[in-house]
Order: structure tokens, then C-alpha cells, then sequence
């Protein structure tokens, strides 16, 4: 099997998972899985990113919310020990449900296994592949969820989350989000956000 054909079949196949997701978001007036969506964007900003990006980045950039709905945040304690717990079984599980997917399609298991390491955000700042979807995961925040997130949360606590997100990025992903189309306002936050860190 070709790998293009053999990406389009796991590309599917985690939009199928994704498509399962109960919450919606609106997009162009329609309302879609919300975790489908999100994938979608990983991918779309990937391709932008880093259009060299391997196939197991790809898969990975797709994966990276895979089924998010199944682990509620509110099972876990509101404070932030419950929220490392909670992200840290996300990812878990992230790795795990993607193993399930790409298996029946024929990938090798190195690929597999480097799929689950890029989704466990193993050595982040010293692999070159984990960092690029790190920068990926910032640049998709910040274009399409840092608005909603700004307008749920007082100043203080957005222009922390702008500072965190920013110093999880590298230099290049740090050039892209200047360029991104900001909301006006979350590109006032984001000015904020850098001259006060």
C-alpha cells in the first residue's frame, strides 16, 4: 500500500473516531464534532507549518485530541494537580487509541511508536518533531480558540496563558504567530502578553 493512501485511511479513520465527539463547534454557520474539527485544523496548520512534515507528524497532528470527550476535566480535582493528572491520562490515552487505529492499516510498529511519542510530547525543546507540533498545537490556539478563551477568562489569567503558550514555542513557530490573522483583540493581548513577560 502506497504511504499517501495508507496517511488518507488513518487520516479517516481518526476523523471517524473524532466525529463520535457529543460537543459541537460552529463553523461557517454549521455546527460539527467539535474534536473533528479540531483535528482538521491540526492538520491544515501542519501542512502550513512544516510542509516537509513526516508521516508520523502528520499522524500525530491528527491524533492529538483523539476522542478528548472520553476523559471529562471534571473527573479530575479543579485545581492544578488535577489538571496535569487529567492531561498527562490524556495523553495516555491519545497514544494508545492511535496504536488501535493505525495498527489494522498495515503501519510498522516504529511508526507506531513514534506517533506515541510525539503524542506524549516526549522531549519537548530536544526533538525537532515534538516541538513542531508543539508550535502547531500554539498556532491553533491561537488562531481559532484564544478569542473564546479570552472572553471566558479575566485579562490576567489570559495574558498568563499567552506568556506560557508563547514560551512553549520555538523561534520559528514564535514568527508564525505573528502572521497569523488575529482577532483584534486577541492580538492586543498577545502585544500585552510580550511586552510583559
Amino acid at each position: 500500500m502506497k504511504e499517501p493512501s495508507k496517511l488518507s485511511e488513518a487520516f479517516a479513520a481518526i476523523d471517524e473516531a473524532n466525529a463520535a465527539d457529543p460537543r459541537t463547534t460552529e463553523v461557517d454557520g454549521v455546527l460539527k464534532p467539535y474534536e473533528l474539527v479540531y483535528g482538521q485544523r491540526m492538520s491544515a496548520t501542519l501542512t502550513s507549518f512544516a510542509p516537509a512534515a513526516s508521516p508520523e507528524l502528520q499522524l500525530a497532528a491528527r491524533a492529538q485530541h483523539l476522542e478528548r470527550w472520553a476523559i471529562p476535566r471534571s473527573d479530575y480535582p479543579m485545581d492544578r494537580i488535577g489538571y496535569l493528572t487529567w492531561r498527562n491520562d490524556q495523553k495516555k490515552r491519545h497514544a494508545s487509541r492511535a496504536a488501535e487505529i493505525l495498527t489494522p492499516l498495515g503501519f510498522s510498529e516504529e511508526t507506531i511508536a513514534r506517533v506515541q511519542f510525539l503524542l506524549q510530547k516526549k522531549r519537548l525543546k530536544q526533538d525537532p518533531e515534538t516541538q513542531q507540533l508543539e508550535d502547531v498545537i500554539c498556532l491553533v490556539f491561537l488562531e481559532h480558540y484564544a478569542a473564546g478563551f479570552a472572553a471566558q477568562h479575566p485579562e490576567e489569567k489570559v495574558i498568563d496563558i499567552l506568556q506560557k503558550t508563547w514560551s512553549k514555542m520555538s523561534p520559528d513557530g514564535q514568527q508564525a504567530a505573528l502572521k497569523l490573522p488575529l482577532a483584534p483583540g486577541v492580538l492586543s493581548l498577545v502585544q500585552k502578553a510580550l511586552s510583559d513577560g
